[in-house]
């Protein structure tokens, strides 16, 4: 019997090394960024949609979608964000639908959304993972591993859920304020628990 996880964390949080050793330790990882740049590929009827919505000033000289542009118009903007994800949204679930139909039927589909809790999907899922740090590491992780200035990576995670509101949905917390051999020890514990609950099937969802 599968099992559905849902995957999220805070920018900076360091949800995508999660993903990466679950994938190596035999997950098969639907990364929900990786699809809302598919879905709105050179040609694609997303793109088509994306630039009825907001303009041919979203696109570069060779057809590809502007993001820096993109995203000057919709970041602050509430109502231009929600145009945009009602553009791209259904498009990366459905793809990720596809994807999972064609998983094993006993495979271990982990859905990693950074935006769950934003979008309300954490009930979809038979368990949710969150990839958890303090306010203070996202900041300095953001600032020196991304180069971001101090203010703006505070405004970045501010426009996301709060850590308070990702840890509501939780089934299973990753800490991930510490060094990469304590992640790899933590993900093998959090494997080992995916691989009990497949075991005993969806139903027992906290």
């Amino acid at each position: 019997m599968g099992l559905r996880v849902g995957l999220t964390g805070g920018i900076g949080a360091g949800k995508s090394a999660v993903s990466s050793r679950l994938a190596a330790r035999g997950a098969v990882v639907i990364d929900s960024d990786v699809l809302a740049r598919e879905v709105v590929a050179r040609g694609t009827d997303g793109l088509a949609e994306v630039v009825a919505a907001f303009g041919p000033g979203v696109l570069t000289a060779d057809g590809e979608l502007d993001r820096p542009a993109l995203g000057k118009i919709v970041f602050g903007d509430e109502t231009a964000r929600k145009k945009l994800e009602a553009i791209i949204h259904p498009r990366v679930r459905a793809r990720a639908a596809e994807i999972e139909a064609g998983a094993a039927a006993d495979a271990i589909v982990v859905h990693d959304i950074p935006l769950l809790v934003e979008t309300g999907q954490a009930d979809k899922f038979d368990l949710v993972l969150v990839v958890d740090v303090p306010v203070d590491v996202q900041v300095e992780r953001l600032t020196t591993q991304r180069g971001m200035p101090d203010e703006e990576a505070k405004r970045r995670i501010a426009s996301q859920a709060s850590r308070d509101e990702r840890l509501a949905v939780a089934d299973v917390v990753v800490g991930n304020a510490g060094s990469l051999a304590d992640l790899d020890r933590r993900v093998d514990e959090v494997w080992a628990t995916l691989k009990d609950r497949q075991g005993h099937g969806p139903d027992t969802k906290r």
